[in-house]
């Protein structure tokens, strides 16, 4: 009895031991999580500060003026409401012009990260040494942003969609190619191996072992990065690579009077942007879910 005693001591001993070092585990993460979010406070606080010193103290004193131009562009598209349809059609061609820059850059970018990714990936690549040469280069080519290899491809080839679905194309194929390289590692080996024991070579192992495999996701991905470079071949209009942005720009640069047109290229790209949003997004639920569309 005395030996039963002293083992259930012991163990309720042991339990406190474990609830002790556990409350001391949680105290010292939410010590540790208070101390970031402090020290993240503290940055944005002096960059703003930084910011706004920069700006000549500015901010304060014009934030008063925020609704200004929403408002002045409302009240004349509403004032020339009736001109909206016939400059809908007018800027068509140049949504069309964005779409395509979106459109070929995703799907050139696509192949591109399906290479990378493939080479970059354990188990699958095709030279295991040179897996962390791949990863740096999509490291790379989704660091920089797009207006930035756009800005510098315009000074080298000018203004035009060229520049804006280059610079669309090397970002997306660094970004699809490190999540299809995370979607691959988790692919069965087994067929590869089977494909491999009857002599096929590392581009048949690939085709038939792993993309059956992956293809949902890998689609599913496409679709998603189709919606942002949407937006990106619009924004990048906005340094003169063409497209709905560069319209955009000059009717936004013009001033008053060009009001109505800004408001007609708006509608043109909310609504383009909603309805692939949309689109691409019910297409993804039956790829990954096997919703029905």
């Amino acid at each position: 009895m005395t030996d039963a005693a002293f083992q259930s001591d012991g163990a309720s001993s042991s339990v406190q031991s474990i609830q002790s070092a556990y409350i001391a585990q949680v105290q010292r993460r939410r010590l540790y999580g208070g101390l970031t979010l402090l020290i993240f406070v503290l940055l944005m606080v002096s960059g703003f500060n930084v910011a706004d010193a920069r700006n000549a103290g500015g901010f304060w004193e014009g934030l008063h003026n925020i609704g200004d131009y929403p408002s002045d562009v409302l009240s004349e598209a509403w004032e020339k409401r009736a001109d909206l349809p016939a400059l809908i059609v007018k800027y068509f061609p140049a949504l069309v012009e964005t779409l395509n820059i979106a459109a070929v850059s995703t799907l050139i970018g696509a192949g591109f990260g399906l290479v990378l990714s493939l080479l970059s990936t354990r188990g699958l690549a095709r030279w295991p040494r040179m897996i962390p040469l791949f990863r740096r280069k999509m490291d790379v080519m989704r660091a920089v942003p797009e207006i930035v290899i756009a800005l510098m491809l315009i000074f080298v080839l000018g203004g035009g969609p060229v520049p804006a679905m280059i610079a669309i194309t090397i970002h997306t194929a660094g970004a699809l190619g490190k999540m299809f390289s995370e979607v691959a590692e988790n692919a069965d080996l087994k067929p590869v191996e089977g494909l491999a024991s009857a002599g096929a070579n590392w581009t048949q192992r690939m085709w038939l072992g792993v993309l059956p495999q992956v293809a949902p996701n890998f689609l599913s991905y496409a679709l998603l990065r189709f919606e942002i470079n949407i937006r990106a071949s619009a924004i990048l209009g906005f340094v003169g690579a063409g497209g709905l942005g560069y319209e955009l720009r000059n009717a936004m640069a013009w001033g008053p009077g060009r009001f109505d047109e800004a408001a007609a290229i708006f509608v043109l790209l909310f609504g383009s942007i909603i309805f692939f949003d949309q689109l691409s997004s019910r297409f993804r639920n039956r790829l990954t879910e096997g919703e029905r569309v």
